[in-house]
């Protein structure tokens, strides 16, 4: 019998210039991780401040925060080598966060990330940072950071808290400008729901009778409406079909997807494209990944997805995918849908959207 495949692990880079509140948001993302075991890898110098623990400047070293999430500072040179020892079966660890210096180039983060050859990882999304009182000045001192936006797959506007509802519409049309595709989503003190970027997990150990409280459980519950909820600043799309997906139909829907849909996960069924596959479906911003995996005795053949995002239309969502379904049979002579398949359906699709060179 084959042996299930180990999950990879979602390597999520945090970017921002200084002051953006790149930590802020990650403190925020540890003491809300759902159960998740977060790897932090800081790729700066100097002391970083990760709640109360201070990790040393000197590159390399390693600190345990105390919650089965462990912290690295590390050279953008020594990256590979820290991703092999964080995805070690020892670490136990569900998602890794880089989180890049303040004048970090980003899209070379993510270019390394592309070009692992580590098999435990797969890219979680450029997030960038940033400070929506701030924005205006950061531009001019930054001009860089259009090109930041204009890569990123998530925008957190950040410190909305600090401007006026008309100052933070004119910032938020201007970042939407520039990060083109990007889902914007706003926040202070960096607090965003981690469902945006991970998944929860339920261990075989924490399956909810009996174990040790976690600071994540001591945490106050504040007496908020659902509006007021985190969660309410994204909504979740799922669908299901029974009826196989005509590639080519579904490749355009990707191809087309509306700027604010930021996560796409699940499985794909092609029916007589593939009968012996079901494809696993990853897509981050402008990132995309097919990988198939053969369907298990007497499975169910339906295609189940779910996509996440923020200011998406849900009916239209599921009306593209609605006019995907296709009981699709392949003719000998249909050179564009095989072509097609091989392209995007047979191993692994890969590519990040780059802004072009004449700015449209």
């Amino acid at each position: 019998m084959t042996q299930p495949r180990a999950p990879q692990i979602p390597v999520v880079v945090l970017a921002g210039f200084l002051g953006s509140g790149k930590t802020t948001l990650l403190n925020h993302l540890l003491r809300n991780r759902s159960g998740n075991r977060i790897g932090v890898i800081v790729n700066d110098f100097g002391s970083i401040e990760i709640d109360a623990m201070t990790v040393a400047g000197q590159v390399g070293s390693t600190v345990s925060l105390g919650n089965g999430c462990l912290c690295c500072a590390v050279d953008a040179s020594e990256l590979d080598t820290y991703l092999e020892t964080l995805t070690g079966p020892a670490a136990r660890l569900d998602v890794i966060v880089i989180e890049a210096s303040g004048l970090a180039e980003p899209q070379e983060l993510v270019r390394m990330l592309l070009a692992s050859d580590n098999p435990h990882i797969r890219y979680g999304g450029l997030v960038e940072v940033v400070d929506a009182a701030e924005f205006p000045a950061t531009r001019e001192r930054h001009p860089e950071i259009d090109r930041h936006l204009a890569v990123a797959d998530l925008i957190v506007l950040n410190k909305t808290d600090r401007v006026t509802d008309t100052r933070l519409r004119a910032v938020r049309e201007a970042v939407g400008a520039s990060g083109g595709r990007a889902a914007v989503i706003c926040s202070a003190y960096g607090r965003i729901d981690p469902g945006l970027l991970f998944d929860p997990v339920l261990r075989p150990d924490e399956d909810g009778s009996f174990r040790q409280l976690t600071f994540e459980d001591l945490l106050p519950e504040t007496d908020r409406t659902h509006e007021e909820h985190l969660h309410a600043a994204y909504e979740s799309v799922s669908f299901t079909s029974e009826v196989p997906l005509c590639p080519r139909r579904f490749m355009a829907f990707l191809d087309s997807r509306p700027a604010g849909l930021y996560r796409i996960k699940g499985f794909a069924d092609f029916g007589a494209g593939d009968p012996g596959n079901r494809y696993a479906l990853h897509a981050v911003g402008g990132f995309l990944r097919f990988v198939p995996r053969r369907w298990a005795r007497d499975e169910p053949r339906r295609t189940q997805l779910v996509l996440i995002g923020t200011g998406v239309d849900a009916e239209a969502l599921r009306k593209g995918l609605e006019d995907c379904k296709d009981a699709w049979q392949p003719a000998a002579d249909d050179q564009d849908a095989s072509e097609l398949l091989e392209r995007g359906m047979w191993g692994v699709l890969r590519y990040v959207r780059q802004p072009d060179d004449t700015g449209a």
